[in-house]
């Protein structure tokens, strides 16, 4: 099977417009690369925040993550702060996920039009903006995707600083649906995110499990959300709603168009980046000719 490689540039995108990362390919064995996972408190490699992993919880750290993201059928050089893995999920068998932890460093999120997000009316724009996008997916030589819709509409903790959202999405010649779930705990100067991607079918699993992992991260004193000093620290050049459908685009005035543009799918790396004035190049995503 080819699959397309998952970048540092491509991961930072991950973490700013809401992906997950695919699992192993389903004709994929169980077998493979050993981890060393850790448990407990994980403080971070980039120090800013800490993981509070109770004993359902395990750990890898980058170059662990590394291997793993290999092992699916990247390339290496992944930039990511490491992975958290269920006790009872082997991230190496076709049901096995994880999810991917990041940290995008892009400034301190204004959260106060939280209560003024109408998330049906974003969901209206975030599925025009998938539609006008296959159109060119497919001229491209890429199969379409839609946004099918919430599978989980977006909940914002304003005491926590701490989002999560997840979405329902059908490519065309799968199978079944893929469930992207999503988790941002804001901070001083940036957004660590958690993005977790499997099948719909898992949506009950994968909710049981997040739900928890919502109240793991904290940020380290310093990094602190309510320790923002808006005279020496820099503020992000979008809000809570960009967030969800897309920081990348909402600072390229494109949010309504283009924020459900970049989107993953289990098994194979689908990540769609269109060229906006130059900034983004390349469409990455599966050929029509990369059947497994």
């Amino acid at each position: 099977m080819r699959a397309t490689t998952i970048t540092t540039t491509s991961l930072a995108l991950f973490a700013l417009f809401g992906l997950g990362l695919p699992a192993l390919a389903e004709e994929s064995a169980p077998s493979g690369p050993a981890f060393n996972y850790q448990t407990g408190n994980i403080t971070l490699p980039n120090k800013v925040a800490t993981l509070h992993l109770a004993g359902n919880y395990r750990y890898l750290d980058p170059a662990e993550t590394e291997k793993l993201l290999v092992a699916w059928g990247n390339e290496p050089g992944n930039d990511t702060q490491g992975a958290i893995i269920p006790n009872e999920v082997d991230p190496l068998t076709a049901e096995g996920w994880a999810v991917i932890v990041t940290y995008e460093e892009d400034g301190h999120i204004d959260d106060s039009d939280a209560k003024d997000i109408d998330y049906d009316d974003m969901l209206k724009d975030m599925k025009e903006g998938t539609e006008d996008n296959n159109k060119a997916r497919k001229e491209a030589g890429y199969d379409a995707v839609h946004l099918i819709g919430w599978a989980e509409k977006p909940h914002y903790d304003a005491g926590a600083k701490k989002l999560y959202w997840a979405k329902e999405l059908k490519f065309e010649g799968a199978s079944a649906n893929t469930l992207n779930y999503d988790v941002r705990v804001l901070g001083r100067e940036g957004v660590l995110s958690m993005n977790a991607v499997a099948s719909i079918g898992q949506l009950t699993q994968i909710r049981s499990d997040m739900k928890p992992l919502i109240e793991v991260a904290e940020f380290n004193q310093g990094y602190r959300y309510a320790e923002f000093n808006s005279k020496t620290d820099k503020l992000a050049e979008y809000g809570l709603g960009a967030l969800i459908a897309g920081g990348v685009a909402a600072k390229l005035g494109l949010f309504a168009k283009l924020g459900a543009l970049l989107l993953a799918f289990k098994k194979v790396i689908l990540v769609g980046l269109v060229a906006i004035g130059g900034f983004i190049s390349k469409l990455f995503g599966k050929k029509k000719d990369a059947a497994a």
